[in-house]
């Protein structure tokens, strides 16, 4: 019987825990992600939304990056704002982006 019962709490703390996320998008259904939706997936998949990382000012340079480069429309400051935030909030950035160097003495001679 405790068994069980540690069992149930301990799924229900798990389920708790997990972040709430849309199915058709993938994305995290934090405040602002239906702006995400419709201004993301306009130019690209969104998959190149979850799968980056980065904090406010990181977030901001990538999307100055595309208004420069790739014809990205200015967001108003509100709208631009909340982009930042929702990015920011549900994509932040990690201690480290990429995998570790391989160690010398594993790699091909």
């Amino acid at each position: 019987m405790r068994v069980m019962l540690a069992i149930t709490l301990l799924l229900v703390s798990l389920s708790s825990s997990a972040q709430d996320v849309d199915p058709s998008t993938g994305l995290i259904k934090n405040p602002g992600w239906e702006i995400i939706k419709a201004n993301c997936s306009a130019c690209h998949s969104l998959n190149l939304v979850t799968s980056n990382r980065g904090n406010r000012e990181e977030w901001l340079t990538t999307i100055r990056w595309m208004q420069e480069t790739q014809k990205l429309w200015q967001f108003d400051p509100k709208t631009e704002d909340t982009i930042l935030n929702y990015l920011a909030q549900s994509y932040p950035a990690t201690k480290q982006n990429r995998r570790r160097p391989i160690p010398n003495h594993l790699l091909p001679q």
